[in-house]
């Protein structure tokens, strides 16, 4: 594909206009002409309140980036899909894991890529990451992901709610840093879910996993953490100890530290829906989700203080 991609954009949001819109600016094969938000609007575009007032003003539209709450992603996605416009879903791509599994039956009934993103994989630690892990034995994977949420969230009382997944929102960035970068899948063997008085989703959590060889993997997510972010990974092998920090952004394997690049996560996103729309593919990796699920299902809950913003 050479020509541009007509895309629009819904749910204009920090998230939005800090790295989505940025990130299509700066992508030649994008040309950004349309916004869908109930309370903001995008320079320079024509804009609505909602996906659908969008898809039917807009005909010429070819691909929709969806960055709503996952509340909402559902009927959004469904409609663009519907239309036949190809779709990105900001992280995590939906409320529930069967949400997504239906909506990539759709994409391929309506032949229109879906790209479920996960834009900490395209931190530039992460691939060299994954090729000196390929064969390597490890041993143990120890997690710490923790920030402070007021910093990050404030005022998002989506997040508390059913589906908003509480820690598990940047908790997640995590998971599929590590589902990316490990040689063998692994599975959850408990968990405690630390949930606030008031609120309906954790607030910290701790996760035991394991893979078919019985390799400890231990992740603790919080969001009662601060002023600096703890977002790191370490992997111990048989050949050295891989530690990536940042959140991908610094690789250190023993003493050695790498030279990795700039971080590019979010051009990096859109990279990859151009790629898949010029060959015709999908993308819909929802172990990240998958793991976020068995935690509430396994977990077992601990009621911790109120929170309040």
């Amino acid at each position: 594909m050479t020509e541009q991609v007509a895309i629009g954009i819904a749910g204009v949001g920090k998230i939005a206009r800090d790295q989505h819109l940025p990130a299509i600016a700066g992508h030649a094969g994008f040309r950004l002409i349309a916004g869908a938000s109930r309370n903001a609007r995008i320079d320079g575009v024509n804009n609505y309140p909602n996906v659908e007032a969008m898809l039917e003003a807009e005909p010429q539209l070819q691909a929709v980036s969806l960055c709503a709450p996952p509340q909402v992603r559902f009927s959004q996605a469904r409609a663009a899909l519907e239309a036949g416009k190809h779709v990105m879903l900001e992280k995590p791509p939906g409320a529930s894991v069967t949400e997504v599994q239906v909506l990539a039956a759709l994409a391929r009934q309506n032949q229109c890529t879906l790209f479920a993103s996960w834009h900490s994989r395209h931190a530039p630690g992460v691939e060299t990451a994954r090729a000196w892990l390929a064969d390597k034995t490890i041993t143990a994977v120890n997690v710490l992901w923790k920030e402070d949420v007021r910093r990050w969230h404030p005022g998002q009382d989506w997040i508390w709610q059913p589906g908003g997944l509480g820690v598990f929102d940047p908790g997640i960035n995590a998971l599929s840093i590590v589902t990316r970068i490990l040689p063998r899948a692994f599975f959850l063997k408990s968990a405690e879910l630390f949930v606030p008085a008031n609120r309906d989703n954790p607030i910290a959590a701790n996760l035991d996993f394991s893979d078919a060889s019985g390799t400890p993997i231990r992740a603790e997510f919080d969001w009662r953490f601060g002023p600096q972010e703890l977002w790191q990974i370490e992997v111990t092998t048989g050949s050295g100890v891989l530690h990536l920090a940042q959140g991908g952004k610094f690789l250190k394997i023993d003493d050695k530290v790498h030279d990795i690049g700039a971080e590019r996560e979010y051009p990096g996103l859109y990279e990859r829906f151009f790629e898949l729309i010029s060959t015709g593919t999908s993308d819909v990796d929802i172990s990240p989700l998958q793991h976020v699920a068995d935690a509430m299902l396994l977990g077992k809950r601990r009621e911790v203080e109120k929170f309040e913003d």
